[in-house]
């Protein structure tokens, strides 16, 4: 393909991080989960296996987890399936309609209906998941070298602003700046109808101009361990994916949690947490591509090594957080390295691939990503649950920095991107 179609390619590929980033604002951390806990009764619920109600913050962390099971279960495979039959475009396609028609459907829930709002948005955060495993497996395709490092931090600044503006609409919704006569919960829930509009829509381009990757037809069949014993030759990969586990474990949680500690710990309302996400958003695209100027200046690793360690002082931060002005300034700490260690991690593990493995490896990184979004948040609620302290849950976040960092420190890069080249 000439230099013009490739340029298409890759301007349809950063789209793509535009259209998904809305489910990751609206519905994964700003709106949805404050929604979801008005559709739960005010004293909590009982789930299977417990003699107290739990409360909203507790089941959020426990429903983030289970909703990932099936990835962690299924990804490995997915992706070597995908490698051998050459399936990885057919498969992008299935689940971003999956992930996007559920969101849609999230509208339809009103209280006290929250266990059908819990099990779509399962099947919306599959669909998100699945679909970036072979989102991600596009990238080696596409570039290569310095400049596949570029296009992963361009594609993580365009989410940021994409993800910004559909955030940005579904609060003016919520604020009734749109005049459409709707109440609050009305037009929370038209707002998430319009997040999978928005994720439908603005991947079109990606679901149609992504390039097939030829099958790999020698390839065996084979499940998870055989991939782990592959991944085990090639040491430096498979130490970088136990380290982006543990790091990536505390990034998530902080995510996912963090509107309903603002909601609940903090006393802030709805439209001030919605506005203190759109300020992070859109700081989070200058900090993104500073990120990726800091890793050309230093090397990858090494500006991992700073942004991981601002996580942890933010961490350490939000224990002892006691007034809502902190959760701003906290959040515009955060917004300079949230994209940054996302794109670094992604392109760094791309480095490392072998080019013939970019699907089934990719599917084993989603592992590592979601584990992390497993572990994280269940870690969080079973703290939680067993102290009754939600900034206890928090400190706990810090050992998968520590934690993360120190196993970070035994990847050697050069030695891992030598032996990628040398087994294909």
């Amino acid at each position: 393909m000439n230099e013009a179609g490739q340029k298409k390619q890759r301007q349809a590929w950063c789209l793509y991080d535009w259209a998904n980033s809305g489910f990751s604002t609206v519905v994964l951390t700003a709106v949805f989960p404050v929604w979801f806990a008005s559709l739960l009764p005010a004293d909590g619920v009982i789930l299977p296996g417990t003699k107290e109600p739990v409360s909203a913050t507790v089941l959020w962390g426990y429903l983030v987890s289970a909703s990932l099971l099936l990835i962690v279960l299924f990804a490995p495979q997915l992706g070597r399936w995908a490698d051998r039959r050459g399936r990885q475009r057919e498969l992008f396609r299935f689940f971003v309609l999956l992930g996007s028609l559920a969101t849609m459907g999230l509208a339809l829930p009103v209280p006290p209906h929250w266990p059908a709002a819990a099990l779509l948005f399962c099947i919306a955060n599959l669909g998100f998941a699945a679909g970036t495993i072979f989102y991600n497996a596009f990238l080696p395709v596409l570039a290569e070298g310095d400049r596949l490092d570029r296009l992963s931090a361009q594609g993580f600044a365009v989410g940021y602003v994409g993800g910004g503006l559909a955030l940005m609409l579904v609060f003016a919704l919520v604020q009734g700046a749109l005049p459409i006569g709707l109440d609050n919960a009305s037009a929370t829930r038209l707002g998430l109808l319009l997040t999978g509009a928005w994720w439908l829509l603005f991947s079109l381009p990606a679901l149609s101009w992504m390039p097939a990757i030829p099958p790999r037809l020698n390839m065996p069949a084979a499940g998870f361990l055989t991939v782990y014993r592959d991944l085990r030759n090639h040491p430096h990969l498979l130490r970088f994916l136990f380290a982006f586990l543990l790091y990536n474990d505390g990034v998530q949680t902080m995510v996912v949690i963090s509107a309903l500690f603002a909601r609940q710990e903090l006393g802030m309302s709805q439209q001030a947490i919605l506005g203190c996400f759109l300020l992070i958003q859109f700081l989070a695209l200058p900090g993104t591509l500073l990120c990726g100027r800091l890793a050309e200046m230093i090397g990858p690793r090494p500006a991992l090594f700073v942004i991981i360690a601002v996580f942890a002082l933010a961490t350490l931060w939000a224990v002892f957080m006691r007034h809502s002005w902190e959760f701003w300034l906290l959040g515009v700490m955060v917004a300079l390295v949230l994209g940054g260690i996302q794109a670094l991690s992604r392109s760094l593990f791309a480095r490392l691939v072998p080019a013939e493995k970019t699907a089934e490896f990719f599917g084993f990184f989603a592992v590592s990503n979601k584990l992390a979004a497993i572990c994280g948040p269940f870690a969080f609620a079973l703290v939680n649950q067993l102290t009754g302290s939600v900034r206890l849950a928090i400190l706990s976040q810090l050992l998968f920095f520590l934690l993360g960092a120190a196993l970070l420190l035994s990847v050697d890069i050069r030695q891992g991107e030598l032996l990628a080249k040398t087994k294909q």
